[in-house]
Protein backbone atom coordinates (compact mmCIF):
# COMPACT_ATOMS: atom_id res chain seq x y z
CA UNK A 1 0.00 0.00 0.00
CA UNK A 2 1.29 3.45 -0.94
CA UNK A 3 -0.13 6.79 0.15
CA UNK A 4 0.83 9.84 -1.88
CA UNK A 5 0.15 13.17 -0.19
CA UNK A 6 0.11 16.48 -2.01
CA UNK A 7 -1.21 20.01 -1.79
CA UNK A 8 1.05 21.59 0.77
CA UNK A 9 2.70 24.94 0.31
CA UNK A 10 3.26 28.42 1.64
CA UNK A 11 0.22 30.52 2.49
CA UNK A 12 -0.46 33.67 4.45
CA UNK A 13 -2.41 33.58 7.69
CA UNK A 14 -6.12 33.47 6.98
CA UNK A 15 -5.62 31.62 3.74
CA UNK A 16 -6.65 28.13 2.65
CA UNK A 17 -5.08 24.97 1.36
CA UNK A 18 -6.46 21.61 0.33
CA UNK A 19 -4.39 18.51 0.95
CA UNK A 20 -4.96 15.29 -0.96
CA UNK A 21 -3.77 11.78 -0.25
CA UNK A 22 -4.24 9.08 -2.85
CA UNK A 23 -3.96 5.40 -1.97
CA UNK A 24 -2.69 2.77 -4.34
CA UNK A 25 -1.78 -0.88 -4.09
CA UNK A 26 -4.81 -1.81 -2.03
CA UNK A 27 -8.20 -3.21 -2.87
CA UNK A 28 -11.12 -0.83 -2.76
CA UNK A 29 -12.82 -2.55 0.17
CA UNK A 30 -9.76 -2.02 2.36
CA UNK A 31 -9.76 1.68 1.60
CA UNK A 32 -13.50 2.01 2.10
CA UNK A 33 -13.80 0.14 5.38
CA UNK A 34 -10.89 1.52 7.39
CA UNK A 35 -10.17 4.76 9.16
CA UNK A 36 -8.28 7.43 7.25
CA UNK A 37 -6.60 10.27 9.01
CA UNK A 38 -4.41 13.32 8.79
CA UNK A 39 -1.67 13.99 11.32
CA UNK A 40 0.92 16.72 11.57
CA UNK A 41 4.34 17.27 13.07
CA UNK A 42 5.32 20.82 13.88
CA UNK A 43 9.01 21.71 14.29
CA UNK A 44 10.35 20.30 17.54
CA UNK A 45 7.10 18.53 18.40
CA UNK A 46 5.63 15.06 18.14
CA UNK A 47 3.23 13.97 15.45
CA UNK A 48 -0.34 14.82 16.48
CA UNK A 49 -3.76 13.87 15.23
CA UNK A 50 -5.51 16.46 13.06
CA UNK A 51 -8.61 14.63 11.81
CA UNK A 52 -9.95 11.18 11.07
CA UNK A 53 -12.83 9.81 9.01
CA UNK A 54 -14.49 6.40 9.04
CA UNK A 55 -17.90 4.80 8.86
CA UNK A 56 -18.90 6.44 12.13
CA UNK A 57 -18.11 9.95 10.96
CA UNK A 58 -15.35 12.46 11.50
CA UNK A 59 -13.18 13.48 14.41
CA UNK A 60 -11.07 16.62 14.79
CA UNK A 61 -8.43 17.98 17.09
CA UNK A 62 -9.81 20.86 19.11
CA UNK A 63 -7.28 23.22 17.55
CA UNK A 64 -8.71 22.75 14.05
CA UNK A 65 -12.43 22.33 14.71
CA UNK A 66 -14.48 24.70 12.60
CA UNK A 67 -11.56 25.45 10.29
CA UNK A 68 -10.55 22.10 8.79
CA UNK A 69 -12.72 19.54 7.03
CA UNK A 70 -11.74 15.97 6.24
CA UNK A 71 -13.48 14.10 3.45
CA UNK A 72 -12.94 11.07 1.28
CA UNK A 73 -13.70 9.92 -2.25
CA UNK A 74 -13.83 6.15 -2.12
CA UNK A 75 -13.97 5.76 -5.89
CA UNK A 76 -10.77 7.78 -6.27
CA UNK A 77 -9.29 6.22 -3.11
CA UNK A 78 -8.41 9.69 -1.96
CA UNK A 79 -8.77 11.48 1.35
CA UNK A 80 -8.77 15.27 1.53
CA UNK A 81 -8.14 17.89 4.16
CA UNK A 82 -9.62 21.30 3.45
CA UNK A 83 -7.86 23.84 5.65
CA UNK A 84 -9.37 27.30 6.03
CA UNK A 85 -8.49 30.26 8.21
CA UNK A 86 -4.95 29.00 8.51
CA UNK A 87 -2.78 30.22 11.37
CA UNK A 88 1.00 30.24 11.81
CA UNK A 89 0.53 27.52 14.46
CA UNK A 90 -0.73 25.23 11.68
CA UNK A 91 2.76 25.17 10.18
CA UNK A 92 3.86 21.54 10.09
CA UNK A 93 4.49 18.53 7.92
CA UNK A 94 1.14 16.85 7.32
CA UNK A 95 0.87 13.09 6.97
CA UNK A 96 -2.01 10.93 5.85
CA UNK A 97 -2.65 7.57 7.45
CA UNK A 98 -4.61 4.43 6.64
CA UNK A 99 -5.43 2.48 9.78
CA UNK A 100 -5.14 -1.05 8.46
CA UNK A 101 -2.84 -3.88 9.55
CA UNK A 102 0.09 -2.09 11.17
CA UNK A 103 -0.88 1.21 9.60
CA UNK A 104 0.34 3.00 6.50
CA UNK A 105 1.70 6.53 6.20
CA UNK A 106 2.13 8.95 3.36
CA UNK A 107 5.42 10.72 2.83
CA UNK A 108 4.29 14.02 4.29
CA UNK A 109 3.62 17.40 2.74
CA UNK A 110 4.90 20.68 4.16
CA UNK A 111 2.43 23.40 5.09
CA UNK A 112 3.88 26.76 6.04
CA UNK A 113 1.66 29.60 7.21
CA UNK A 114 3.24 33.04 7.38
CA UNK A 115 1.99 35.76 9.68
Amino acid sequence: VQLQASGGGLVQAGGSLRLSCKASGTILSVFNSNTLGWYRRAPGKERDLVATIDGSGTNYADSVKGRFTISRDNVKRTVYLQMNSLKPDDTAVYYCNLKWQSGYWGQGTQVTVSS
